[in-house]
């Protein structure tokens, strides 16, 4: 048993009345502990309930931060005329809605953008579709890749995956107890505005509950990051809805933002979500896309790659930004994209088998 680690659980654990918050050295010295083992496995699970109940604060999350920060991987600055965008979606993947991310990457890096994924496999509370399987069954398989092979596919391509069972395996114990809690605990709050990028960036993380946005201009500010864009999008990810207004906040100078509200009417965008169907039936769609066909996901690309296309600074305006993303649709320039990220990953998969 931890006595170190007892102490922050007391902390944590003591109810309305007693109980503290953790300064920003507390959680990160928490956080390394259950990464590393240091806590016993009662002391974990009780620390990561007593914390889902207490509710995180920003300052805590900065400190779970630090801790990724010292003990994850990092993909190494490349060389790039803007912030390098780090998209930051639940690892616990989709039930309900169709996700069109693997499409905004493509599209973006189509345009000069470079941009940064990272997650696991189906996971709990949800284990929904990870991002994972959607990139495999696009031919794009990032689960074999060491880090310094994505890094290599991350300079050529302007797409990269930090893939955590094979990057930051240390965090695979801490999935085990979500499981078995069944909740999902701040931990997987702070894997939103994770950055595992040693360059600079543009960290755009998704989330659901309103406290949760403030929590993440807190911790985002202690870590000194000027450059974000916080989405309330479909089930927690940055994909914006289409069946109601996008809400969503801008980094301006610290510690002020900017509120966007962004109507899908406004832009001529019929008001309704893609539904999450098979994983065969998503493929098909995507693909779809890739082709430039008319559907319902199409729009929704449309809708998000126009967004993204104008917060990247490529383009001036939403509109600008949507009739840019068609263009790069229909051109096939977002599909030939695809290609060229098949062909990199699939010679550097090659590489590794034959080394191994």
């Amino acid at each position: 048993m931890s006595n170190v680690f007892r102490e922050l659980l007391k902390k944590v654990g003591s109810g309305n009345h007693t109980g503290e918050n953790l300064t920003r050295a507390e959680a990160a010295t928490a956080t390394k502990m259950m990464l590393l083992g240091e806590a016993t496995p009662a002391q974990i699970g009780a620390f990561l309930i007593a914390h889902r109940i207490k509710r995180p604060t920003g300052e805590e999350l900065a400190g779970m931060l630090d801790a990724y920060d010292d003990l994850g991987p990092k993909l190494q600055p490349i060389s790039s005329e803007r912030p390098v965008i780090v998209l930051g979606i639940p690892y616990d993947g989709r039930t309900r809605t169709a996700p069109i991310a693997p499409v905004t990457a493509l599209l973006l890096a189509a345009a000069g953008q470079p941009v940064i994924m990272h997650g696991g496999d189906r996971l709990p509370t949800k284990y929904g579709l990870p991002l994972v399987e959607v990139w495999q069954g696009l031919g794009v398989d990032w689960t074999a890749l060491p880090l310094a092979k994505t890094q290599q596919i991350f300079e050529q391509t302007g797409i990269g995956f930090v893939y955590t069972p094979k990057h930051f395996p240390l965090t695979q114990a801490i999935w085990e107890y979500r499981d078995q809690l069944g909740k999902r605990p701040p931990l997987a709050t702070m894997e939103l505005i994770w950055c595992p990028y040693a360059g600079d960036a543009h960290v755009i993380p998704g989330f659901v509950h309103p406290p949760t946005e403030a929590m993440f201009q807190v911790a985002l500010g202690l870590l000194g990051v000027t450059k974000f864009t916080l989405v309330k999008g479909l089930e927690g990810s940055g994909d914006l809805p289409r069946d109601r207004t996008a809400i969503i906040a801008l980094s301006k100078a610290p510690p002020e933002i900017e509120r966007l509200l962004l109507s899908p009417h406004d832009y001529g965008f019929i008001t309704k979500n893609v539904p999450l169907g098979t994983t065969e039936e998503l493929l098909t769609q995507i693909q779809g896309v890739l082709s430039g066909k008319p559907s319902e996901l199409l729009q929704t690309a449309l809708w998000n790659g126009g967004f993204y296309l104008w917060r990247s600074g490529i383009c001036l305006d939403m509109r600008s930004g949507i009739a840019k993303a068609g263009e790069l649709l229909t051109s096939g320039a977002v599909n030939q994209k695809l290609q060229e990220l098949r062909q990199v990953v699939n010679s550097s998969a090659d590489t590794v088998f034959q080394q191994v």
